[in-house]
């Protein structure tokens, strides 16, 4: 028998792409997004997330995922993973923040991949920052102007189709009712008597 030599090493790693976990207009409204860096390729995949420095680039931690918010986020920062094993080691693309919005004015901020369709925040920008409170008061009070609205449509609807008021409508058909009965009575009545003068007309 000929001996066979096997060697097992690593696959390298393939460049890392970034995804997403929730729709990018979250971040309109301050809200957090979290991205996921997935290496296609590769053995014992290591990832590592880095923001971008000056002269040296700052480890944020060793993750796939990294959660953005408005408390971390800076305007103009860049935000990297890199997977490595022992054969390779790639970089992704870069995530670009743009802060509009400060968080104690209401956050508004907007990430970016490099290369890829940039969004924007304009509905958000246009509305204010201050929402009404809904207090129980108000909530009464809308529940009464809705039940004196509706209550006045339905007045105004069947006025329209009548003409009258409601109350007058019912009872002219009530008068109406007890007329007719009272002339079936009448009508009843004078057959029956006519039939009576006729029966003594003919007996005598």
């Amino acid at each position: 028998m000929a001996p066979i030599s096997l060697t097992v090493s690593e696959a390298a790693v393939s460049q890392p792409r970034l995804q997403f976990l929730s729709a990018l207009s979250e971040t309109c409204w301050g809200q957090p997004l979290t991205v996921r860096c997935l290496s296609d390729q590769g053995t014992n995949v290591r990832y590592g997330w880095y923001k971008a420095g000056g002269s040296q680039d700052i480890p944020l931690g060793a993750a796939r995922d990294l959660r953005l918010h408005c408390d971390i986020v800076g305007d103009g920062e860049q935000y990297y993973c890199r997977a490595s094993n022992s054969v390779s080691s790639k970089r992704s693309h870069s995530v670009s923040a743009q802060l509009l919005r400060p968080a104690e004015k209401g956050c508004v901020y907007i990430l970016t991949v490099e290369g890829e369709h940039q969004y924007d925040c304009r509905d958000r920008l246009r509305t204010s920052t201050a929402l009404p409170q809904d207090t129980t008061e108000d909530r009464s009070f809308f529940n009464q102007s809705t039940a004196v609205s509706n209550n006045s449509e339905i007045n105004v609807s069947l006025r329209a189709w009548s003409g009258m008021p409601v109350w007058y409508e019912a009872l002219r058909w009530l008068l109406l009712a007890s007329l007719v009965t009272a002339l079936c009575l009448v009508h009843r009545c004078s057959r029956a008597q006519s039939r009576r003068v006729r029966g003594l007309y003919t007996s005598s």
